[in-house]
């Protein structure tokens, strides 16, 4: 399925000067290396101004390229891209005004922090006054104000990236564009750094662009998600969206731990449907994103969606058995993976109240989920 463009306004149309208000637009873009292999595949993508946008994508699916071709380190094959309203594809990427954060730094080793971060002002013959006061602003703004006579060998792996993101900022640009900046942190620091780059973001209203393939990740920090797959946008939403409804396959299987369960639709009426599952049962769905009767479609329920069902309980549309292959305990919640309908790695996750889990490995178990928390997609068969 593909969906371009997100079913809420970015930006507000401008009469007067005919522009859309969006920051980033692209128009029809594609992309290919040989001049036969789309990588990028009729982008058409509106990014408000002040938003937070990630692009989000497994290895090969387009989301660095697209940025590149933004940045203009890669020149799109077709269509156009406007920054503020402006054509860019002929401009120059130290024209464009825009700043840019990378995974690996890319701060100058022989210069001291102040002088990394002075650079992009003195290539703009800034008066020096001015820059002195620019420096020592983004230094404050990235906690590092006593750090500008180190050289970055003397800075830890998190406070180089802060270095970085502070140059980006610097000369206070419209646009930030940020290609995995935070992959070669550890986990800790990691998800430290992605609170504060958003808390910047929110204290400056920038325009930030950011590629990552961690979900994780875009679901901490953007105002909407886009998500890519083989060159294609497959949704574009706000993060709560992008989990509670996924438009297809395979936005559900990428985004948070998913259920699936396959089988063949029976019947359809009203927005749900009756899916026949290929190991055996029966259950009710959303029709979300199916072709018919008698057609193939891959439920997803996700785990937290799914409790354990007494005998008496008869206030859920779905209602299965599976058998206990494993728990997990993972301090918050107790993960127990199940076969259910055929599928072995069917997961529930049982809140942890303090007692003691009322199943064990082996045993068999009823589950239940309501129709509203189930989804009915495109087949997934392997």
């Amino acid at each position: 399925m593909n969906i371009q463009r997100s079913s809420e306004p970015t930006g507000t149309d401008d009469p007067a000067t005919g522009g859309t208000g969006a920051s980033v637009r692209f128009e029809n873009v594609q992309k290919s290396y040989d001049g036969e292999t789309l990588v990028i595949k009729d982008l058409n993508l509106d990014i408000a101004r002040g938003e937070f946008l990630t692009m989000l994508g497994p290895s090969g699916s387009g989301k660095t390229t697209s940025l590149m071709m933004l940045a203009g380190f890669e020149p799109a094959t077709h269509g156009e891209i406007y920054l503020n309203d402006q054509p860019i594809n002929a401009v120059p990427p130290h024209k464009r005004g825009i700043g840019m954060v990378f995974q690996n730094y890319a701060l100058f080793p022989h210069m001291t922090v102040a002088e990394n971060l002075a650079f992009p002002l003195s290539v703009r013959n800034m008066p020096k006054a001015e820059i002195a006061a620019k420096v020592a602003r983004a230094l404050e703004m990235v906690e590092l104000p006593d750090f500008g006579s180190r050289r970055p060998a003397q800075l830890s792996g998190g406070q180089q990236q802060r270095v970085a993101v502070a140059r980006a900022l610097v000369f206070e640009p419209d646009l930030i564009l940020m290609d995995e900046p935070l992959g070669a942190l550890d986990k800790q620091l990691r998800e430290q750094m992605q609170y504060e780059i958003k808390h910047i973001h929110d204290n400056l209203g920038v325009t930030v662009v950011y590629v990552t393939h961690d979900q994780a990740e875009a679901l901490t920090m953007a105002d909407r998600i886009c998500v890519f797959d083989q060159g294609v946008v497959q949704q574009l939403s706000t993060p709560d969206e992008l989990y509670e409804k996924p438009a297809n396959s395979f936005v559900a299987q990428f985004i948070g731990e998913n259920n699936r369960l396959s089988g063949h639709i029976t019947d359809i009426q009203g927005g749900e449907c009756r899916v026949d599952l290929d190991g055996g049962g029966s259950v009710t769905a959303l029709a979300v994103n199916v072709a018919g009767t008698g057609e193939r479609a891959t439920l997803s329920i996700r785990p937290e969606r799914v409790v354990l069902v007494g005998p008496t309980d008869d206030n859920l549309a779905n209602r299965l058995t599976g058998r206990v292959e494993e728990l997990i305990y993972l301090g918050d919640h107790i993960r127990v993976r199940m076969t259910v309908a055929g599928n072995r790695g069917f997961v529930v996750k049982l809140r942890n109240d303090g007692e003691r889990p009322s199943v064990k490995v082996g045993d068999t178990v009823a589950i239940g989920w309501q129709a509203a928390d189930c989804r009915a997609l495109d087949p997934i068969d392997a």
